[in-house]
């Protein structure tokens, strides 16, 4: 069964790093979400019933329905490798997410954009002359671009959460509550504990 990924190393040049930020969000969806079906089924425990050739025999319209999986072994899937993982990614999501909203001294652009903006100060628009003189696309921080590309990996985490909290609903029977609520309490649980 898949573990979850250990959390990356929290600093701000990972952050930035897009390619490392997403990629590690991508595996981790991946190592859990995106393969649930296998994870939930790898809980089932063997049959103890033999093969039945007369199985076979009769092609069946229907899918047979779907045993639960055991209590117990849900329970600690979700306990421990389900909300961990997703805790991860909570942890990298937020704490990327309080980089983005803090003033970047080290941005590599931020010469090259005042150099952009003074210049553009001074420049004379003639719209009669060029029409397109009068644009100016100034480059974007790259706090900026961090915190669209938050606000694009939350929208996904809050998709694929949902997606696989109804499998596991459907399989482990515990239906009743929402993912939100459900890892809320896990943490609650967890804090408990510390």
């Amino acid at each position: 069964m898949a573990r979850p990924l250990a959390q990356p190393k929290l600093t701000p040049q990972f952050c930035f790093n897009q390619t490392a930020l997403r990629d590690f969000l991508r595996i981790s969806r991946g190592t859990i979400d995106d393969s649930i079906v296998q994870n939930l089924n790898a809980l089932m425990t063997p049959s103890n019933d033999g093969f039945d050739p007369s199985s076979t025999a009769e092609r069946e319209i229907q899918p047979p329905g779907r045993k639960l999986i055991d209590f117990r072994s849900c329970s600690n899937f979700k306990n421990n490798i389900l909300f961990r993982s997703w805790q991860t990614r909570s942890n990298v999501l937020n704490y990327c997410a309080g980089v983005a909203t803090s003033e970047d001294p080290d941005d590599p652009d931020l010469l090259l954009r005042e150099a952009e903006s003074a210049k553009d100060r001074e420049r004379i628009v003639d719209e009669r002359l060029d029409p397109y003189s009068a644009r100016f696309f100034p480059r974007e921080l790259r706090t900026e671009l961090l915190a669209l590309t938050l606000r694009n990996e939350r929208a996904v985490e809050n998709i694929v959460r949902s997606r696989t909290w109804v499998l596991v609903g459907e399989r482990c029977g515990d239906a009743s509550i929402g993912f939100e609520e459900a890892l809320n309490s896990w943490r609650a649980r967890e804090e408990g504990r510390r």
